[in-house]
């Protein structure tokens, strides 16, 4: 087949399986659309809440395009407010991690799909 079409909300939400249900969702639709060298994934993190880890890449740039709700988002050492329909781009050196808004914030990310690419922090020591 030349093509997949998927709603991107009827994709499993992983954050249950990954015990961080209580701050998001996270829909991981790569392999749902049988995409071989795209990631994409639809987010979302609830109101005063963040993110339950921060990460990072080796090798994937990313693009996060906030579609509801608002939030900031921590980039290394800096804090940006973010709204619906920003763009943000990241190298993949740049660790990263999102707090909601009064409304929560979802948001798509798009990128290159590298396999183990990336690690984790703990959003404790990332974002105190």
């Amino acid at each position: 087949m030349t093509y997949t079409h998927k709603n991107l909300r009827d994709v499993q939400d992983a954050a249950p399986d990954a015990g961080v249900d209580a701050t998001q969702a996270m829909r991981f639709a790569q392999r749902d659309l049988n995409a071989e060298r795209t990631g994409i994934s639809l987010m979302a993190v609830k109101s005063g809440r963040r993110q339950a880890f921060a990460h990072r890449h080796d090798e994937a740039e990313e693009i996060y395009v906030i579609l509801a709700g608002s939030g900031r988002m921590k980039l290394d050492d800096d804090v940006v407010e973010v709204q619906p329909m920003d763009a943000i781009r990241i190298t993949p050196t740049v660790t990263r991690a999102l707090e909601g808004g009064p409304q929560g914030v979802e948001y798509l990310v798009v990128g290159p799909h590298h396999d183990g690419d990336g690690a984790v922090q703990a959003i404790e020591e990332f974002w105190p």
